[in-house]
């Protein structure tokens, strides 16, 4: 289904929301835990999503509203297209000993987005404590496997490294957006893989990543706070969103949220200006001439060393 267009009057410019995304196959499996999956084409896709004043999809903007920075050099779009398309998402559901008074609400979190899956989209389910394990691979099911409900909160937290695997199994995904979905309090005790290479993995896998804050209210303010700042540098840094504990009608609302703001974004394409695989990291900004929309914005990607 295209988004209908209409005029749009204002020339303020905004920042969007994006997902690097190469248009041919160009993303590699590292061989070493010490490197990641890197954009290795000049040819780069970004997924916007844009909300309007009324947290809804912002609709009816066309190629000619946007433009596309890369390093502060303005870059030629030369895809465009406003059309729902299917997503891959990778749901990590936290079972380390300290969820286990938030075991159920997680469980809830997950069935509920499962809930929202269109035709076509499809997800995955892991489980992780100190090592990460999948519960049910891949597949456009609604329903999230029994086995779930004999999990059992024990042992320590390896949050980094189930991002990680999330973002290598995403990048072996044909679909153009693509998601993690946190479910956890955000205590990291045991990954071998720092917050900066799981992030790095995700960014050079061109997933979002969407954190679900499970912390316990029992949880001291000083540990919530430095928990909840760990959850909130994945959202931020990836173009996600952080979403503060909630339950009930209000988590249900959160992860539904979630889907209809993947299922909706504007895809630009652009050839980028530098040809150089350098490495280095390439900082991209988006600009659309229309006021009042709450953007979300992942940074950059980095492009892969020649040889």
């Amino acid at each position: 289904m295209t988004i209908a267009p209409y005029p749009v009057k204002s020339t303020v410019f905004v920042t969007c929301f994006f997902l690097i995304f190469v248009l041919f196959p160009i993303a590699a499996l590292s061989q070493s835990d010490d490197e990641v999956i890197t954009v290795e084409s000049a040819a780069v896709l970004l997924n916007a999503t844009i909300l309007d004043s009324q947290g809804k999809a912002a609709v009816g903007l066309r190629r000619e509203h946007f433009s596309v920075f890369e390093n502060g050099t303005k870059q030629e779009i030369t895809y465009f297209s406003a059309a729902e398309t299917p997503f891959a998402a990778v749901i990590l559901f936290d079972t380390s000993g300290s969820m286990e008074s938030r075991m159920s609400m997680a469980r809830s979190a997950a069935i509920n987005f499962l809930d929202g899956l269109r035709e076509n989209d499809n997800a995955a389910v892991y489980h992780f404590a100190a090592k990460v394990d999948l519960i049910q691979d891949f597949s456009g099911s609604r329903d999230l496997n029994e086995i779930v409900f004999d999990l059992k909160a024990h042992g320590m937290t390896a949050l980094n490294d189930s991002i990680y695997k999330a973002a290598v199994e995403l990048s072996k995904r044909p679909e153009k957006r693509r998601a993690i979905i946190v479910l956890s309090d955000g205590a990291d005790t045991f990954s071998k893989k720092s917050s900066e290479k799981a992030l790095k993995a995700a960014l050079d896998a061109e997933a979002t990543i969407y954190t679900v804050d499970m912390s316990s209210m029992d949880t001291s303010v000083k540990e919530r706070a430095q928990n909840q700042g760990a959850l909130k540098n994945f959202a931020e840094k990836s173009g996600g969103k952080f979403i503060a504990t909630a339950g009930g009608a209000a988590l249900r609302h959160t992860l539904k949220g979630i889907v209809d703001e993947l299922g909706i974004q504007y895809t630009i394409g652009y050839e980028s200006t530098n040809a150089q695989k350098d490495g280095k990291y390439r900082a991209i900004e988006v600009k659309v001439a229309k006021p009042n929309l709450t953007i979300r914005t992942r940074k950059g990607y980095t492009a892969s060393k020649r040889g």
